[in-house]
């Protein structure tokens, strides 16, 4: 993974008057970090925590009361921090009337692409989505979680470095979101870098190499995921096929120890959601082979 960094927010102070009394609110407070080229970053927190408004500062949309956003060097605002964003909403708005390759063709020719480089960019785009078969489909006949995936496509039309994404499985069920969190792995390998924000826990930790947690503006926690989800003091171990004996062994020896103690011990357990995907795909599984 490259050291060169995607994003440099440094603190970020945004207010915002109410007009009342020359009150005004503190969104973002002295919020500082960074995002490294090539990894996937998160910021989670609960909503009204201010990551919709970070977001907007990083994408230029809205200017700092205080402090410095970068995007590879450029400030946010800038012209050329902007041709290195590609981004997708919470809820993005599309021509319903148009079909999925058309929705790309209008975004890629705004983006300048014409020609043959716009075509082979449509096709791999949809490949990469998997919406090759659902091309010519309008838009208007598409779930809510192949709309994010052409909206996905559409953030890419223009090869950005930089992929921020504002709740990406908002809204869609668990076989879709998988397929987005899927697509945001190989977006990771393909050298993209990627910006999420979410509150959407669980989703964050299978996609994210490092965490940030913000929290009424400020930033609580922040750093590698695996350092932040890990207990200190907790050892686990997880053994297959072993015996009654083996574990009256183990027992025992760690009774005998005097200085450790077995804080929980049964079978290990997959999450509903997985549980939910894995049933789902040998129902498939079972109707094709019928």
């Amino acid at each position: 993974m490259s050291e060169e960094l995607a994003v440099e927010v440094k603190n970020l102070t945004k207010v915002f008057p109410t007009g009342l009394r020359k009150e005004y609110v503190v969104a973002v407070d002295n919020l500082s970090f960074e995002v490294k080229a090539g990894e996937v970053y998160g910021l989670i927190g609960p909503n009204g925590s201010g990551k919709s408004t970070t977001m907007k500062v990083v994408l230029g949309l809205m200017a700092p009361s205080k402090g410095t956003s970068t995007v590879f060097g450029y400030e946010s605002g800038d012209i050329q921090a902007r041709n290195e964003i590609g981004f997708l909403p919470e809820n993005p708005y599309f021509y319903k009337h148009l079909s999925g390759a058309e929705t790309l063709k209008f975004y890629g020719k705004l983006c300048g692409l014409r020609g043959s480089e716009l075509k082979d960019r449509i096709a791999d785009l949809l490949q990469l989505v998997d919406l090759e078969d659902a091309a010519k489909r309008r838009l208007g006949g598409y779930s809510k979680g192949m709309l994010q995936r052409i909206g996905l496509a559409q953030t890419l039309i223009q090869n950005p470095r930089l992929v921020i994404l504002d709740e990406p499985t908002a809204g869609v069920d668990p076989v879709g979101s998988r397929q987005i969190r899927d697509l945001i792995l190989r977006l990771k390998e393909d050298g993209y870098t990627v910006f999420l924000c979410s509150h959407l826990l669980e989703q964050v930790q299978e996609v994210c190499d490092r965490v940030g947690i913000i929290f009424k503006g400020r930033m609580r926690r922040e750093g590698p995921l695996e350092e932040l989800i890990r207990i200190e003091d907790q050892t686990e171990l997880t053994l297959k096929g072993a015996s009654p004996e083996l574990l009256e062994q183990v027992r025992n020896l760690i009774e005998s120890d005097g200085s450790a103690e077995l804080v929980e011990e049964g079978h290990p357990r997959t999450t509903l959601e997985r549980l939910f995907i894995r049933i789902a795909g040998q129902k498939e599984n079972q109707k094709e082979s019928a």
